[in-house]
């Protein structure tokens, strides 16, 4: 049973995480189809759900529609599993840019779709919440079949305070992470508008803009296109092992590139 104590009836499997999975349901009082996210009873996944709880209690003060957020109706716990329960939306923009043979959307979808998710920043900017998880698969298509397309920002399970972000916090996705996150410097909102824009670049050609399955292939890229952060952003950074990958990357205008993240590699 749900919050308001009414009975869903789990209809069809939608996905999965490290926090569990995402079932499609069905409300048997009022025969609505929601999305209901299932956190596993993991200790450490149940205080995570209790975070996102949290959040989402922040963000009832914006009108989900108006900002292009997903819409959240509470949650009910089954044992120790923490579930949320959600407006069911049609398919992910991951998916979405896939069914067009990952050839980039047209500019006539491009722009409406980051007008919204630059509207829905700003309202989470509004309230002071960082998204920090900002991907085309936390991104959701409300009707495929519907145009102008209208899409809204899911999954809130890395969202924090703007004010309670500390240094050295590892949230995000490899690929769409800001710099200053993957090198455990201070971030902010601004991380999000960094995600925001290599979603951009991935509606326009259909593929991500960085490859790679971790932070130093990820780096690798972002430091030869736009090469590497300041100084002063870098020693910004932790005191801890970390020092010692920013001082490496510190020195790629002076050395081989591909050599020094090996050795950064090794070093982390």
């Amino acid at each position: 049973k749900d919050s308001k104590n009414n009975t869903v009836d789990v209809e069809a499997f939608l996905g999965e995480g490290g926090f569990g999975i995402v079932a499609k349901c069905r409300d048997t009082k009022t025969n609505r189809a929601v999305a209901v996210k299932v956190n596993k009873s993991r200790p450490d996944v149940v205080q995570q759900a209790k975070l996102e709880i949290f959040i989402l209690e922040q963000l009832r003060q914006l009108d989900p529609d108006a900002a292009n957020i997903v819409k959240w109706d509470g949650f009910f716990q089954d044992g120790e599993r923490v579930c949320l329960n959600f407006e069911l939306l049609d398919q992910c923009l991951w998916d979405y840019i896939r069914d067009r043979n990952n050839q980039g959307l047209p500019i006539s979808e491009v722009g409406p779709i980051l007008r919204q998710l630059t509207n829905a920043l700003s309202h989470l900017g509004s309230v002071g919440i960082v998204h920090a998880d900002l991907k085309s698969r936390n991104i959701m298509v409300v009707n495929r079949h519907e145009s102008p397309i209208k899409v809204k920002l899911i999954d809130f399970g890395l969202a924090c305070p703007a004010s309670a972000v500390m240094p050295g916090d590892r949230v995000g996705t490899v690929g769409y992470s800001a710099p200053e996150v993957m090198l455990g410097l201070p971030f902010n909102e601004a991380s999000d508008m960094w995600s925001l824009g290599l979603v951009a670049v991935e509606l326009g050609t259909g593929v991500p803009l960085y490859p790679g399955n971790e932070d130093y292939d990820v780096l690798k890229f972002i430091i030869e296109t736009q090469g590497q952060p300041p100084d002063h952003v870098l020693d910004s950074g932790p005191e801890d092992g970390q020092r010692l990958f920013v001082s490496l990357i510190k020195q790629i205008k002076h050395t081989n590139t591909a050599v020094l993240l090996l050795l950064a590699r090794a070093a982390l």
